[in-house]
C-alpha cells in the first residue's frame, strides 16, 4: 500500500495535502509533508553507441524485458565501466536487505524547515551494486519514463552501505526505454539530509546504431498512404517517447487500465490519454473482460514494430504517426521552411483535416501541443546522426 514510486501515484488525499509516506520500520511508517520526490532533469540528449560482446548469446538487443536484464545488458556492453571510470567492476549485493539504523533529517514542504526521522531495520531493495576499485555504485533500474522519483530509492541504500564501506558509495538511476540506457549519477552532499542530493553526471548509451538521417523521414513520408482518420479522440498525449514506452510494458504482458496506471507514473485520466494515442496509431488494442474491467494489449502492427531494430524501429513509429493528414501536412511544411510552423497554421490544418470528436477551438488548440511535440520526436531522431 506505500508504494508510491511517483508523486503523481499518491493517493488523491495526500496530494491534495501535499502528504508523503516513508518507512521507518518493517511495517511501520511516517505520513506528514515530506518533500519526499525530485523530478528529473533536462539533461544531453546525445548516445554513445556500444556493444555486447560477440560471443553472448543470451543477451539480445532486440528483448530486454526486465530491469535486471536491462543491467546486465549495460555491465556486458561496457557502458556502466565507462560511465563508473572503473575498469573492472564486480557485481556484489543485491535484493533485498535490512536497514539497520540511522537518522536523517527531510525538509517539510509546510514549514519549509526540516524534520528529523529515524529508520530502525526497515526493507530496501537494491536493483544491482557494482563494486571497483575506488567506489561501490548502488544501481536503481527502471523502464518506465517518469517526470520525478522517490528520493527514498536511493537514499536508504546509500545510508545503509555508506555505513558499511570505506569506499565512495554512488547512488546511480538506469533508466531503459525504446533501446537507449539514461544514467544518472547524485551525490548527497550531506549525508545525514534526504533532499542534499545533486546529479552529478549524466550520459545516453545504445548497443544499437541510432543514426537516421532527414533523408530516411523525407523517405518514410513520400511512400506512407494516407489513413482515415479513426473513431478515436485526437490524441492529448505530447511526450511521445511514453507513448512508445506504453507499447514496451505492453510488449511484455496485457495491462488493465489499473495496471497500467500503477506500473507507470500515471493517473487514470493520463492513462486514458496515452493508451488512446497509441490506439489512434494502430499499436494498441482495449477490450473490457469480465463486464467492464478494461485490458490494453499490442495489436499486431504493435507487436511487428517492438520486434524491430532501433532504427527501423523509430522510423515505423514515424510511418505511424505520418499516415494522419494533420502530421504529413504540417511535417512537409517543415521540409520546406526548415522550421514547424506555429500553432495558429497547426490548429488550421488540424481543423481541415476531419479529426474526430474535436468541436471547441479551444480543444484545437490544446490538442496542437500532440502535433508539435509528437513532430519534435520525430525531427529529434535527426540530431543521433553521428
Amino acid at each position: 500500500m506505500a508504494k508510491f514510486d511517483h508523486n503523481i501515484n499518491l493517493p488523491r488525499i495526500f496530494a491534495r495535502n501535499r502528504l508523503a509516506i516513508l518507512p521507518i520500520s518493517r511495517g511501520d511508517y511516517i505520513i506528514s509533508h515530506f518533500e519526499a520526490y525530485q523530478p528529473f532533469p533536462s539533461v544531453d540528449t546525445s548516445v554513445t553507441r556500444v556493444s555486447l560482446p560477440p560471443n553472448l548469446q543470451s543477451l539480445s538487443t532486440s528483448h530486454i524485458p526486465s530491469e535486471a536484464i536491462a543491467v546486465n545488458c549495460a555491465l556486458a556492453s561496457g557502458m556502466l565501466a565507462d560511465f563508473l571510470e572503473e575498469e573492472t567492476l564486480y557485481a556484489t549485493v543485491s535484493g533485498r536487505m535490512g536497514s539497520g539504523q540511522f537518522d536523517f533529517t527531510i525538509r517539510n514542504l509546510r514549514t519549509q524547515y526540516s524534520t528529523e526521522v529515524a529508520v530502525s531495520n526497515s526493507q530496501i531493495e537494491i536493483d544491482a551494486a557494482l563494486e571497483g576499485v575506488h567506489s561501490l555504485s548502488l544501481l536503481e533500474a527502471k523502464r518506465d519514463l517518469a517526470e520525478d522519483f522517490l528520493v527514498r530509492q536511493l537514499y536508504y541504500p546509500f545510508r545503509v552501505w555508506d555505513g558499511r564501506v570505506t569506499k565512495k558509495v554512488r547512488p546511480i538511476f538506469l533508466v531503459y526505454s525504446n533501446g537507449i540506457f539514461s544514467l544518472y549519477e547524485y551525490e548527497f552532499q550531506d549525508p545525514n539530509a534526504y533532499n542534499s542530493l545533486v546529479l552529478v553526471k549524466h550520459k545516453n548509451y545504445s548497443i544499437e546504431d541510432t543514426a537516421i538521417g532527414v533523408a530516411a523521414l523525407h523517405d518514410v513520408a513520400e511512400r506512407t498512404q494516407l489513413v482515415q482518420e479513426p473513431e478515436i479522440p485526437f490524441p492529448q498525449a505530447n511526450s511521445f517517447e511514453r507513448v512508445i514506452n506504453i507499447c514496451e510494458l505492453l510488449s511484455a504482458q496485457e495491462l488493465s487500465r489499473e495496471q497500467v496506471t500503477e506500473e507507470y507514473a500515471f493517473d487514470i485520466r493520463q492513462t486514458n490519454y496515452y493508451t488512446d494515442a497509441a490506439r489512434y496509431l494502430g499499436l494498441v488494442e482495449k477490450r473490457y473482460e469480465e463486464g467492464r474491467r478494461l485490458v490494453y494489449s499490442l495489436s499486431s502492427r504493435g507487436k511487428r514494430i517492438m520486434q524491430l531494430s532501433y532504427q527501423q524501429r523509430q522510423l515505423a513509429f514515424c510511418e505511424a504517426i505520418l499516415q494522419h493528414r494533420i502530421f504529413r501536412e504540417t511535417f512537409k511544411l517543415y521540409m520546406e521552411n526548415g522550421s514547424l510552423p506555429d500553432q495558429n497554421t497547426i490548429v488550421s490544418i488540424m481543423q481541415q483535416s476531419g479529426l474526430y470528436q474535436i468541436g471547441s477551438m479551444s480543444t484545437f488548440v490544446r490538442r496542437s501541443s500532440t502535433v508539435s511535440g509528437w513532430l519534435n520526436w520525430m525531427l529529434g531522431l535527426i540530431g543521433e546522426e553521428h
